[in-house]
């Protein structure tokens, strides 16, 4: 067993002194007074010998004590002067030591609650990973942006996660950045980096989303593009016809005459596709009232019916529970017909579209064609059309009014092969 340095020190001292004082007895054994007086001496070298090592045992004594307050993460500890100018040069080193260390550990703790508070009222989503990559927290703004729990979500990897946003993230990497439109509607824009914590560096993810600020910017571009042309168009089609008739009355060739009413015709075609343009632009804030959603779908199947059996596609209504809300009758009416349309048009005979009422849920879903990946990025941009005469006026008129209403919704094939339409009244 090794000795530590006091051990070893003291049996020197006591080996020396017990040496000395054998080595005077047997020399000095016959002169009692010179004996006496030489035990004495020695007295006082071992009283000498134990304040040296007092002396040398106080500056360990300080740095035990310092170590353990550092051990303990205690930086209040300080030691005050000795009067001993090497143990009292240790003391002030110590204490500049501790001052520092208390003052940066102070700084940090004011860093760290400051950056918690930051990422708490962040008004963007973020997610902060561990050393594994795997979810550490989220704060509360992609709680309510993802719809998603902490404790959901905490320790796991985001393939691991069956929110589907999250999935598309996870082949992100640190540096990345992506504009991500989950749904044909919503739009986010995801930034994935990092910082050192300890040394080591650990990943963030960070979700604003995008999309008030895009459906404004659209509206905003071509509801003044729709006015312009609709101004245009008018006057031009008044001033084009009040032409044309007068030439009517003075031609009385039928030749002539059939081709002018063709004129005029193709006048009045030109000037409805101008107005089903500007309805867009012109509709009106919704005058909600309380009202039973599933009413409103009944006569939705009983007006489209006809339709449906005149190309041979089942139509039908399901209801769960009850389910009265706060809209503008007319205008969901006109939701649900353009819904109900497009899902018709999409099916073929002895496909079926079923409307399904819950309690706080409207879904409109049939087995026809499956819509693309491409297509469903595309859905719900205004005047966006797959068919070759269709002017996408219906969809953009759907999603001005829910919008309005503050209602979420979205349009996907599922796995299963059905194409949904859900309406979420979350208001």
């Amino acid at each position: 067993m090794r000795l530590t340095f006091r051990t070893r020190y003291l049996l020197y001292i006591v080996a020396i002194h017990v040496a000395i004082a054998g080595l005077l007895f047997l020399v000095l054994r016959e002169n009692k007074l010179v004996f006496i007086a030489s035990e004495a001496g020695l007295i006082v070298s071992i009283i000498i010998a134990v304040s040296i090592y007092r002396q040398f045992q106080q500056p360990a004594e300080f740095i035990a004590s310092g170590i353990e307050a550092i051990r303990d993460k205690d930086f209040t500890v300080k030691f005050v002067s000795t009067g001993n100018q090497e143990v009292d040069e240790l003391i002030t080193v110590y204490n500049l030591m501790i001052d520092q260390l208390r003052q940066e550990r102070t700084k940090q703790i004011e860093q760290q609650f400051f950056l918690e508070k930051l990422v708490e009222a962040a008004p963007i989503a973020i997610l902060i990973f561990d050393f594994d990559g795997r979810i550490a927290s989220v704060n509360p703004k992609a709680s309510h942006l993802l719809s998603i729990q902490s404790d959901d979500v905490v320790g796991r990897h985001l393939d691991e996660i069956g929110y589907s946003l999250l999935a598309q993230m996870a082949d992100m990497t640190d540096g990345d950045s992506r504009v991500m439109k989950p749904n044909g509607i919503e739009t986010y824009k995801v930034l994935r980096s990092n910082f050192m914590d300890r040394g080591f560096r650990r990943s963030f993810l960070m979700i604003e989303e995008l999309t008030p600020e895009i459906l404004a910017t659209e509206k905003k571009a071509y509801s003044k593009v729709i006015r312009m042309m609709a101004h245009e168009v008018n006057n031009s089609i008044g001033a084009v016809n009040s032409i044309l008739d007068v030439t009517q009355s003075y031609v009385a060739e039928p030749d002539v005459q059939h081709a002018l009413r063709v004129a005029v015709e193709r006048n009045d075609r030109l000037n409805r596709f101008m107005r089903r343009f500007a309805d867009v632009v012109r509709l009106p804030q919704p005058q909600k009232q309380l009202a039973d959603v599933s009413e409103i779908a009944r006569n939705v199947v009983q007006l489209m019916q006809p339709q449906a059996e005149a190309v041979g596609v089942t139509l039908a209504i399901t209801v769960h529970e009850e389910n009265r809300q706060g809209v503008d009758v007319e205008q969901f009416e006109q939701v649900l017909v353009n819904v109900v349309k497009n899902a018709l048009e999409a099916c073929k005979a002895g496909n079926q579209v079923d409307i399904v009422s819950r309690a706080n849920a409207l879904l409109v879903r049939d087995d026809g064609q499956p819509i693309s990946e491409a297509t469903e990025a595309n859905l719900f941009n205004p005047f966006y059309s797959t068919k070759p005469q269709g002017q996408g006026i219906g969809l953009t008129v759907t999603r001005e009014i829910l919008l309005n209403h503050g209602f979420t919704f979205s349009l996907k094939t599922q796995p299963d092969g059905w194409t949904e339409f859900l309406i979420e009244f979350t208001t």
